[in-house]
């Protein structure tokens, strides 16, 4: 038994975190009597644990070692142990890996006041030790954890890269390193658009003043999506006094886009100059040794068991973004527990066929052509001056699909439909921000896209 309870605890290993793997799996004793697994803890509080929340993955584990019934596993106390009480741990008493956090906010973290700009752990939704880094992103993370330690050399940090491949992930595992590390770091973290929303909330409510002031008075400003500001002058003109006053008295600032900085167009020539600033970097998509890793964690956070053999295909075969393969995970998981079985080769084959490798898919003629069939649009109304707004968001769409899934530059889609590289700027940015609420319109589009993402042989892909 021990051998069998060994190899267990090995998949468990590959299944759950660290931490919460030495808390609560290392103390367990196992027997078997039958064909039942019986799992001695060392009291009531751990197996009233286990019952709750890990009786799925204890079960998921054993089956393919004792070749047992899903069902057959069940949690007791240890002969002779003391029960304690699941009574909450006292104040001040620290708490075990995965027990008692504070759920995080699914939504954007607000910009703290000055005086009370103290984030605590929960409101930020990632961590560097949770971003898996690569050659596709080393320069970008390097400069990143630079920026949250004191007295580093990077001052400010443009980082910019298609959709799905770590911003937002790398500015909020600096808010949190930082809010971490310093409990009094003043740190706010915002999108452009937020930006924008909350410039015009000032103005209307005549407190530009004070809006200002609590950005001025920050240690660090994490600046998401600044291709947003394109066309906006006043939006402009209000973070360009914020980020040279920021920086004047030694604030850091990261901002994060999907162009780079030479490609924005209608963007104050002084406002690009402090965002090349500091330090330049873009992030690519994931090599294969990165996406093996990317699944093994992303299967860990879902406490079920990936084999070797079918997370080395998942890495193989998905090659687009991060989203791409979380999505394909998903839908693997979802499948296998409707159908009451592990993670196999053949289950991960079939859901494969949702998806398909990067390097296979759509060129520009495609696009364009599953886009009209989309929007039941023909390639002359598209190409046509036509402002309609079927005409619009179709060009936009073909915009955003050709950018994601294409090496074309913004020049060359817009040369397709004579229109200027900021034109399909214009429309690429409208079209993510639609995906990004939970609009009508955004629904739309996302359903759109969807679909011709799957009629493509790219599915999963999709902004979410």
């Amino acid at each position: 038994m021990r051998d069998q309870w060994s190899e267990i605890s090995r998949n468990l290993k590959k299944m759950l975190d660290s931490g919460i793997f030495k808390v609560w799996i290392a103390p367990l004793h196992a027997s078997v009597q039958g064909s039942v697994l019986h799992l001695d803890a060392p009291n009531a509080f751990v197996a009233g644990w286990l019952e709750s929340r890990m009786l799925s993955a204890l079960r998921e584990a054993a089956a393919p070692v004792l070749g047992i019934a899903p069902e057959a596993v069940e949690v007791r106390i240890a002969s002779g142990a003391q029960a304690l009480a699941a009574a909450p741990l006292c104040a001040g008493q620290e708490s075990a890996p995965g027990l008692g956090r504070p759920s995080p906010l699914q939504a954007s973290l607000p910009l703290p006041a000055p005086e009370c700009a103290r984030p605590a752990q929960a409101r930020w939704r990632y961590a560097f030790e949770d971003f898996v880094v690569g050659p596709s992103n080393s320069v970008a993370v390097a400069a990143a954890q630079d920026v949250c330690r004191k007295g580093g050399s990077v001052q400010t940090l443009f980082v910019n890269s298609a959709s799905g491949l770590g911003k937002t992930h790398l500015a909020q595992a600096v808010g949190r390193a930082i809010s971490e590390s310093r409990s009094n770091a003043r740190v706010g973290y915002l999108t452009a658009e937020e930006f924008a929303s909350r410039f015009v909330a000032a103005l209307r409510s005549h407190d530009v003043e004070a809006f200002k002031n609590r950005l001025r008075e920050l240690d660090v400003l994490l600046l998401e999506d600044v291709h947003f500001f394109q066309g906006k002058e006043k939006m402009q003109d209000m973070a360009l006094a914020v980020v040279k006053s920021l920086q004047a008295r030694g604030g850091r600032v990261i901002f994060t886009s999907s162009f780079s900085p030479r490609e924005l167009q209608r963007v104050d020539s002084q406002l690009v100059s402090h965002f090349c600033s500091g330090i330049l970097t873009s992030m690519d998509r994931p090599t294969e040794e990165m996406r093996r890793h990317i699944l093994t964690r992303k299967a860990k956070s879902f406490q079920v068991l990936l084999p070797d053999a079918v997370c080395e295909l998942l890495a193989q075969r998905l090659r687009g973004d991060v989203r791409q393969m979380e999505s394909c995970l998903n839908s693997l998981i979802f499948k296998a527990r409707l159908l009451n079985c592990g993670l196999n080769l053949d289950l991960a084959l079939e859901v494969l066929t949702q998806y398909a490798e990067v390097e296979c898919g759509p060129d520009l003629q495609a696009i364009i052509r599953l886009v009209c069939e989309t929007y039941g649009l023909s390639e002359r109304q598209l190409c046509s001056r036509s402002r309609r707004q079927e005409c619009v968001l179709g060009r936009n769409t073909i915009y955003f699909l050709a950018r994601k899934h294409t090496d074309l530059s913004l020049e060359e889609i817009g040369e397709k439909f004579n229109r200027r590289h900021s034109t399909v700027i214009k429309g690429i940015t409208s079209v993510e921000r639609e995906l990004s609420k939970d609009s009508r319109l955004g629904r739309q589009i996302a359903r759109a896209v969807e679909l011709i993402e799957r009629n493509a042989g790219i599915s999963g892909a999709q902004r979410v």
